[in-house]
């Protein structure tokens, strides 16, 4: 493994990285890390054009499934620019809080298009047009997760009125599995807006193993491929108890 480049913005520390082998997959890898040494992004530099990691992978099918004609996606959270970049003739605006991690998406991953703003995603999020967007993506994390303020039933209510049917919302979440509090308690403020909602996670070897876990909500029933789901599965959450907006802190941007 080698290290291409080390920042540290005022945010949190980044890496970029070249490896020979990235998840047990052998080939030529470039990947973003940031300080919790979650991988964030990934190229393959002998095939730029193919999605390597397993979430963004699932969450374009679960896009092209069900919103295939939309023309408007609003996303939280850049990382590399994955699925922005691979929506080249829609229109993608994307909210990123940090700049530098922009500047590490043009520098080392080939990211091009002029379309990300930098910011706290919920503020940007409460400035666009109601109804003016047909998907929403949150795909946005700090050492401790999901922000807060990104995961209340507010934040939801909030992105449901920038939202015309579909009205499709995909989470990109950290978790244990079906018997993660904080996701079910999440899912559960997701399901009080969106009256079709729809969980999945990737295996892990333990119950108490973090792992990706995807949620999904829609005006509309939701379809899918379990073959074209990168190995998530659907899952059944229990109901929790729904996030709510508390009072403001100096962590809770995004």
């Amino acid at each position: 493994m080698i290290r291409l480049a080390i920042v540290t913005s005022a945010l949190q520390r980044m890496t970029v990285c070249e490896a020979n082998e990235l998840y047990g997959e052998t080939g030529r890898f470039r990947y973003l890390q940031f300080a919790d040494d979650a991988v964030q992004g990934a190229i393959d530099l002998r095939r730029p054009e193919r999605i390597v990691l397993e979430y963004p992978r699932a969450l374009i099918h679960l896009i092209d499934r069900n919103a295939p004609d939309f023309r408007r996606l609003f996303m939280i959270g850049h990382g590399i620019g994955t699925i922005a970049a691979h929506y080249p003739d829609q229109e993608v605006t994307v909210a990123e809080i940090d700049e530098q991690v922009v500047e590490l998406s043009r520098t080392y991953f080939h990211y091009r298009r002029d379309n990300v703003l930098i910011g706290d995603g919920r503020q940007l999020l409460a400035e666009q047009a109601d109804g003016g967007h047909d998907c929403l993506v949150l795909d946005a994390f700090t050492e401790e997760g999901t922000p807060h303020h990104l995961s209340t039933l507010e934040f939801f209510r909030l992105a449901r009125g920038k939202l015309r049917d579909p009205a499709l919302m995909l989470l990109n979440l950290m978790g244990k599995g079906a018997g993660d509090k904080r996701v079910r308690a999440i899912h559960t403020a997701l399901a009080e807006v969106f009256p079709h909602t729809l969980a999945f996670a990737l295996p892990g070897e333990a119950s108490s193993e973090q792992r990706n876990m995807l949620l999904a909500g829609s005006a509309y029933p939701l379809a899918y491929d379990p073959r074209a789901m990168a190995g998530f599965a659907c899952i059944a959450l229990d109901p929790g108890f729904a996030p709510r907006d508390r009072k403001p802190s100096a962590a809770d941007t995004f």
